[in-house]
């Protein structure tokens, strides 16, 4: 009999732990929430991020804290979040570097398919190429021949290994057939301060990064990385219009959380992320920034994953063509 008590009771307490751990999910978020963003501060993925925190905080009813982790093409701050307890109190706002991390680092500490839980898609940022305001050229086409002509002169800044101003710069030079002099900084903020200071030539970077710059006239504008003209620089042309046939690429960015959180705190960050891309002032700023949020069908856990997936399928082949590789 003894031994049957004891064993009921076992029981009793195994059962009692599912309730107990809804309830935990049900009363989620009880403190305050880290997103770490693997970039410097006052870069575009930054921008982003505080945008979307801000909104979100107010749909959950706890602060949500940006947490710059930068270094090594955001794979520092990502491998963080990877490794963190999987309670939802630590989650991660990435760009396109989540997906291209997969290729171009031969020793990544995790694994971008496996090791975390997607929350939803945000944005996709258009990207610019532009210039120091002095740089000779007048349009994308005449900028394309100066580049053909001077490529052991023309100095191109990015924003570190794995940057999105580094993909972009791989597809130009891939697209013109022409190498340039490459210049990695740790971040984009230093590479844009050289870049109006006249230090370096050329950068293509995000519209949430640039279109200030671009307006304010301390940097030429080019060419967008779209399809067609953008609404918040409508006098920029398309790479297509300048000649630079399919070249296309937009940075899009996303949420995670580490892998083996709660299905039920991912639905709560999830329902909170999408108040938030239909929050009027994330959408009002986000024009002003030359972007838009992804639609509420983009936006959830299931999409994200296929297309995080879809992505890395993507520029496996075009990294390995370019042979540029990362420790």
């Amino acid at each position: 009999m003894k031994w049957k008590t004891v064993a009921a009771g076992f029981a009793a307490l195994a059962f009692g732990l599912v309730p107990l751990a809804g309830a935990k999910a049900q009363d989620y978020p009880t403190r305050a929430i880290s997103m770490i963003v693997p970039f410097a501060a006052g870069g575009p993925t930054d921008t982003v991020a505080r945008l979307i925190a801000e909104s979100m905080s107010r749909s959950l009813g706890q602060q949500i804290v940006v947490e710059n982790v930068g270094g090594a093409g955001g794979t520092r701050g990502a491998g963080q979040v990877a490794k963190a307890t999987p309670d939802g109190y630590t989650i991660l706002l990435h760009h396109i570097g989540q997906a291209t991390s997969a290729t171009l680092y031969r020793k990544l500490p995790y694994n971008v398919l496996t090791d975390f839980e997607e929350v939803g898609l945000v944005t996709d940022v258009p990207m610019t190429m532009i210039a120091k305001a002095s740089l000779e050229p007048k349009d994308i086409a005449a900028l394309v021949a100066y580049v053909k002509e001077n490529k052991d002169k023309v100095i191109y800044g990015n924003a570190g290994v794995g940057s999105a101003s580094h993909l972009c710069g791989m597809l130009f030079m891939s697209a013109l057939g022409t190498p340039m002099t490459t210049v990695p900084y740790q971040g984009t903020g230093p590479a844009m301060n050289d870049l109006v200071g006249g230090q370096i030539d050329l950068m293509c970077d995000q519209t949430t990064n640039t279109t200030g710059q671009i307006k304010a006239g301390k940097v030429k504008a080019y060419a967008v990385t779209t399809k067609n003209r953008l609404k918040a620089l409508p006098d920029v042309p398309t790479m297509q219009e300048g000649g630079v046939k399919d070249f296309e690429i937009a940075v899009w960015h996303g949420m995670y959380a580490p892998k083996g959180t709660p299905p039920a705190v991912v639905a709560k960050l999830n329902a909170a992320l999408k108040q938030a891309l239909q929050d009027p002032k994330v959408i009002a700023r986000f024009a002003d920034l030359g972007t838009e949020p992804v639609s509420q069908e983009r936006a959830t856990p299931e999409v994200h994953k296929a297309f995080v997936a879809s992505e890395v399928a993507k520029w496996k082949p075009v990294i390995e063509q370019a042979g540029i590789f990362a420790d």
